[in-house]
């Protein structure tokens, strides 16, 4: 069986997609992508796990490592086909490929099915490990778990199809959203800050500051995910051409002029332009970028860049007086970039660069309004659907640590392990090994 990914004709990829033909030079390039997307998710622990406190590093990156379990395994048993099944309707997709067992011989595109499907289990896992940015140091590992399962399969996975499949309601109301500006930008971005409300602020907040514990880590960690992020947008073009390239092009530039207004405004401010500053306003024009990467020129991949890092770094300035405590900035971040870069797509997309984005700059006005409600659509169900699984969630198991547990460390509360050991106090209660 052979069909098209229906993204494929929107976003101007391989002419092929009309009547699919399996190509191994697209296959080769969604292989090369796919490794670089999985690369993503240890690049965010580590930028996550510098960013907190020395107790708190192994149970930061530990929820971006189970995020690789959680979503990969929902992923391949009911949240593919949830997104992606034929048969489905405007709000789910069918249910045949339950399993993915019965993909043999099937084309998306010119590449093989299983392929794509793996290629969007890497998306569902670097999304779900984004939101655990904002619940870091209170949240118990086994409450982020069953969350996080439900969150893939029931919020995930609806967004995808509502964006990313021709039965979606998004994708036909005619939203441009390249490499997920919506379903993983806006989504994380408001889930992490209801997860932040429902969650309450951790011990000391805002009084205590909660400073970097480890500088060089966030820096090899946004090294990591510049790196991945390219296979990630460039790859969502499913097809190695003109598009790819223009989508790998204006990632990077984003990414840099974002990094430089940052680190700007940062000397405005009266400050001094720091590391962590860099790291932030990188990541910043990556995520804003994401949505507009395959339609827009480089100057418009500039002009994205460089209000989204402004309007981020208002926020994140602000954050004790306008934000709760979304502890590693996740909504300021991911989800204010994610907004800015969607509805800049509506304004910049431009036809000389895919016939398939027309913007307001190039005659399209409406192009806005839809962007506008790809936004909030996405926003809504994030946000309601994260404050009723994490109230389920708390049903099942406690959502939070207690506040000896707090004291005492994350990690050796959750974990009872730490990430460095010589720093243990002699004092500390031994940890037995094996039978004895």
């Amino acid at each position: 069986m052979r069909r098209t990914w229906p993204l494929l004709t929107l976003l101007g990829g391989n002419a092929a997609a009309q009547t699919p033909t399996f190509s191994g030079a697209d296959t080769a390039f969604i292989l090369l992508c796919s490794a670089l997307v999985l690369l993503m998710t240890p690049g965010l622990a580590i930028f996550y796990g510098g960013l907190v406190r020395a107790g708190s590093v192994l149970n930061t990156m530990m929820m971006s490592f189970a995020a690789l379990g959680i979503a990969s395994v929902a992923w391949v048993a009911v949240g593919y086909t949830l997104a992606f099944g034929p048969g489905g309707n405007a709000l789910i997709g069918g249910l045949s490929h339950a399993g993915l067992g019965n993909m043999a011989g099937e084309l998306t595109g010119t590449i093989p099915t299983p392929l794509f499907a793996v290629f969007q289990i890497l998306f569902a896992v670097i999304t779900l490990a984004v939101v655990s940015g904002s619940v870091v140091e209170r949240m118990r590992f086994p409450a982020f778990v069953l969350f996080g399962t439900l969150w893939v399969l029931l919020i995930y996975a609806p967004l995808a199809h509502w964006v990313w499949s021709s039965d979606g309601w998004l994708f036909k109301l005619g939203l441009l959203d390249f490499a997920g500006g919506t379903v993983v930008e806006v989504a994380s971005g408001v889930s992490g800050l209801v997860a932040a409300l429902v969650l309450g602020p951790r011990l000391g907040f805002p009084r205590m500051v909660s400073v970097p514990h480890n500088v060089p880590l966030v820096l090899l960690g946004t090294g990591l995910l510049w790196f991945g992020w390219l296979g990630f947008n460039a790859g969502s073009a499913l097809a190695a051409g003109q598009t790819a390239a223009y989508a790998l092009l204006n990632t990077n530039t984003a990414a840099a002029a974002a990094l430089l207004v940052w680190l700007l405004w940062d000397q405005l401010r009266g400050g001094k332009p720091t590391a962590i500053g860099a790291a932030t306003g990188a990541v910043v024009g990556l995520v804003a970028i994401t949505p507009a990467c395959g339609f827009v020129t480089p100057g418009g991949a500039l002009l994205i860049g460089a209000v989204a890092s402004t309007v981020s770094w208002f926020l994140v300035a602000n954050k004790h007086r306008l934000l709760p405590d979304d502890a590693l900035d996740v909504f300021a971040c991911h989800g204010t970039a994610g907004i800015v870069g969607t509805l800049l797509t509506g304004v910049l997309a431009s036809p000389a660069i895919n016939p398939a984005g027309t913007g307001l700059l190039a005659g399209n006005p409406a192009q806005v309004g839809k962007q506008l409600i790809g936004v909030l659509a996405a926003a809504a169900l994030a946000g309601a659907g994260t404050f009723v699984l994490l109230k389920l969630t708390a049903l099942i198991t406690p959502l939070r640590l207690t506040q000896q547990q707090e004291v005492r460390g994350v990690d050796l509360s959750e974990h009872q392990e730490e990430g460095y050991q010589e720093a243990q106090s002699p004092l500390a209660a031994p940890v037995f090994v094996g039978n004895d």
